[in-house]
């Protein structure tokens, strides 16, 4: 499940999901490691809703994507297997060519985990190292629209 949603007083997209017997360790509470896929499926959902592709073929051939140059996470409290947990998307901040997101993980009411990925809108060449490019106005103010 997705869609808008509110947390305080800035506006953020919510994901919402449940922890599987693979996101877990040996005791059953979830691999730290989890919440990096977790955060990066959340930001693809965040694109889906917003209409923007994570990889945008252009009419020559050409690719646009969002390689990632920074991401962390902070794990306050613990989930298990079966969890229902949410995940708060925002936009925290933006650059020329980058993007900030700040994700707040919820379980129960319960602050989970934070984290924030940093990505940069790219053209992608083969071969060689992508070219960052400046991010649409229209991109950026569809994104902040869904998630402040």
């Amino acid at each position: 499940m997705q869609g808008p949603g509110r947390s305080g007083s800035a506006r953020q997209f919510t994901s919402r999901r449940l922890v599987e017997f693979r996101d877990t360790d040996a005791a059953g509470i979830v691999h730290f490691s989890a919440f990096f896929f977790w955060m990066e499926s959340a930001e693809h959902e965040l694109l889906r809703a917003a209409n923007i592709q994570v990889i945008d073929r252009q009419p020559d051939g050409t690719e646009i994507s969002w390689p990632r140059v920074c991401a962390a996470c902070d794990y306050l409290s613990s989930l298990r297997f079966g969890d229902q947990f949410e995940i708060l998307v925002s936009v925290a901040a933006t650059g020329r060519s980058s993007i900030t997101y700040r994700f707040r993980f919820e379980h129960e009411g319960r602050h989970v985990a934070e984290g924030h990925v940093v990505a940069v809108r790219c053209l992608m060449h083969q071969g060689r190292k992508p070219e960052p490019v400046p991010i649409p106005e229209g991109i950026i103010a569809t994104l902040t629209e869904l998630a402040g």
